[in-house]
């Protein structure tokens, strides 16, 4: 891989992800951002609304991620769903935290609501 896509991967950020439709089987493209902490990747979303995406996903893991900005490039994907409440609210502190900028005592506050209803995925690149 080469060092734009590193430094890409490394900053997370807006991209698009194209999954294959759960029901459909066709492939489904849509915005999302994804996030970098300690080699590992993740996709999340607000907590309540329910997600294609997350149902694409778990019915068929493997996606295509396309980097947008600086370096636009298309790497093979493969999601893993996260279901482990300690894991997931891990995740989601950084997230609330280090990517999208609030206090830590309001990630605390609503912490609990987005461990129990915010989609979460870790992924790893092909």
């Amino acid at each position: 891989m080469d060092i734009e896509t590193e430094t890409a991967l490394e900053a997370g950020g807006l991209c698009d992800i194209t999954t294959v439709g759960a029901r459909s089987g066709r492939a489904r493209r849509i915005e999302i951002v994804f996030h970098h902490f300690d080699g590992q990747y993740f996709i999340t979303g607000r907590p309540g609304a329910k997600r294609d995406w997350l149902a694409n996903l778990t019915a068929n893991p493997e996606f295509t991620l396309h980097l947008k900005g600086a370096r636009e490039v298309d790497l093979d994907a493969k999601a893993e769903v996260i279901s482990d409440d300690e894991a997931r609210a891990e995740v989601l502190y950084r997230i609330l935290t280090e990517s999208w900028g609030n206090e830590p005592s309001k990630a605390n506050h609503i912490l609990p609501r987005w461990v129990a209803g915010a989609p979460l995925v870790k992924f790893d690149l092909a």
